[in-house]
């Protein structure tokens, strides 16, 4: 994936005249990078690339003849408008492993046995995994089948994740990823007339009503 930048020199209050004529103020970190590189994007080309590309991955910025592959590390946004303000891009090596956090995403749910027969409900309870990888190795979304689940004592945990042998999880094997939660039973209203309190009160009606001729 590529996107077009230029380099930026203006700073500060002038940065606001960028974002108003659609660009967004943006800066290159990495450690081979002797300092960090100011750059500046169409606001339309990085939310388009953003939606494909998320976090993990990488993304090739070009700018007069130079290219520099990174991966979208960090992005601020308006608490008003919502729109992108500032981004950040971390600078990586093609051959050099990388950490990222990729998305965690439910698959085939409602074919779970415990769904199906309303017995409880799967919980995602992590949604990122944290991952070291190649750049070009990088999975853009990690999977987790949970159809075969058919228990409430099921839990899914990090170390139980069916990740390619390229890919090396940093987080805690121990961290749960998926568990189930015992679906809560109907609280059935009672009939008016099997409520011994309606019962109770229908009979001393009749008797109110005669002491009351």
């Amino acid at each position: 994936m590529e996107l077009k930048v230029s380099l930026r020199d203006i700073k500060w209050k002038k940065v606001n005249q960028l974002r108003r004529q659609g660009y967004i103020p943006a800066t290159i970190y990495g450690r081979h990078l002797e300092k960090p590189i100011s750059i500046t994007c169409a606001r339309n080309e990085f939310v388009k690339l953003f939606k494909e590309a998320w976090h993990s991955t990488p993304v090739t910025l070009k700018w007069e003849w130079i290219e520099e592959m990174v991966l979208i590390h960090d992005y601020q946004l308006d608490p008003v408008m919502d729109t992108v303000l500032h981004v950040d891009f971390l600078g990586i090596k093609k051959w050099e492993k990388v950490s990222a956090e990729v998305s965690i995403v439910m698959q085939w749910e409602e074919l779970s046995p415990i769904v199906k027969l309303w017995e409880g409900t799967i919980n995602l309870v992590k949604d990122y995994l944290a991952i070291e990888a190649l750049p070009k190795d990088l999975p853009k979304e990690i999977t987790v089948d949970v159809s075969g689940i058919d228990s409430i004592d099921t839990t899914i945990f990090v170390k139980d994740l069916n990740l390619p042998t390229w890919v090396v999880a940093k987080d805690d094997p121990e961290q749960a990823i998926v568990t189930v939660m015992q679906a809560k039973e109907e609280v059935v209203e009672e009939e008016w007339n099997d409520n011994p309190a309606w019962t109770a009160w229908a009979d001393a009606e009749p008797e109110a009503e005669k002491a009351s001729e």
